[in-house]
């Protein structure tokens, strides 16, 4: 079923399946390398600047106490290579890394996410729901050299940390700094 978004006459479903349709019947070229981040929301964030795509939000998160963050496709995409930037400088992170992550669901989740696909760093996203031992192996296993978390989870993790030889970086979301630990807020 399509609808409009937010009252915009111009349905984004149909814009979605014309463009696959397109593919489908060779009139446009799959390219060799798909980056979601700069392929989709760099080009939608082109589009709405140009004024051939109307403004909406890329992304509104509403907290359970009503905080609102919402970004436009320019803004989404102006703080992912910021945030890319962060991963690849603070954290000396390449394509191909891998990062854990353990947060609950803020908007810098998805932020990270879209970073991490523009720079190519693999994402292992992990719930605040491990245990010390879960996080130890995810750790272990990947390979991971950087653990991302929030300011509040960081105690619990640091017990596990000294046993992840690869582990180069410690990143934390949200307000409070913590010794030892990066934190995104400040170096964005």
């Amino acid at each position: 079923p399509c609808r409009s978004f937010h009252g915009n006459n111009r349905l984004l479903t149909s814009q979605i399946v014309s463009y696959y349709e397109s593919i489908n019947q060779g009139k446009k070229v799959l390219p060799e390398y798909f980056n979601f981040a700069s392929d989709v929301l760099d080009e939608w964030a082109r589009l709405e600047k140009d004024g051939r795509k109307p403004a909406n939000p890329a992304f509104w998160w509403v907290s359970d106490e009503g905080e609102e963050v919402k970004w436009s496709f320019e803004e989404l995409g102006s703080l992912s290579r910021k945030a890319a930037n962060v991963l690849s400088e603070a954290c000396g992170l390449q394509r191909g890394d891998r990062v854990v992550a353990v947060l609950p669901r803020v908007p810098e989740w998805w932020l990270l996410n879209v970073a991490c696909m523009r720079a190519g760093i693999v994402l292992i996203p992990g719930t605040s729901q491990l245990t010390a031992k879960d996080i130890s192996y995810r750790l272990q296993a990947s390979k991971a050299k950087c653990i991302i978390t929030s300011d509040t989870l960081a105690p619990a993790l640091e017990s596990v940390l000294p046993g992840s030889q690869l582990l180069r970086s410690k990143l934390t979301v949200g307000r409070g700094s913590r010794d030892g630990w990066l934190n995104l807020k400040e170096l964005l």
